[in-house]
């Protein structure tokens, strides 16, 4: 079992979504965030006063996955969320020990 994490912009949340749906991903834990990468942030305008936006809004996407559904659900996200432009967002992939489903005591991949 594996936790994928993704940061993403917040306009590509349902394209995302409906993605990880289509290859039968069951559910996700979504986050607003805030955060920068390379780009470092940006500058905007605003009341004629530039001002620095160090963090940018992203969301986070937590999804536990099955071993054999991690490749398929990178690139389902990795091809929804792509825009093409600086500050598409990062992929995480870290090993799951255990999983339990509080309301029925399931555990391993039978909890996902």
């Amino acid at each position: 079992m594996k936790l994928i994490s993704a940061i993403i912009k917040p306009f590509k949340l349902d394209d995302v979504r409906e993605a990880l749906h289509e290859i039968g991903v069951q559910g996700m834990t979504v986050t607003e965030v805030k955060g920068f990468g390379r780009q470092k942030g940006h500058t905007e305008l605003y009341r004629g006063a530039e001002y620095v936006v160090d963090f940018l809004p992203k969301v986070k996407l937590e999804i536990a996955v099955a071993a054999d559904q991690v490749d398929a659900a990178i690139e389902a996200i990795t091809k929804s969320a792509n825009s093409g432009k600086i500050g598409d967002g990062k992929i995480f992939v870290s090993g799951l020990d255990d999983v339990v489903r509080i309301r029925t005591g399931e555990t391993g991949s039978e909890a996902l």
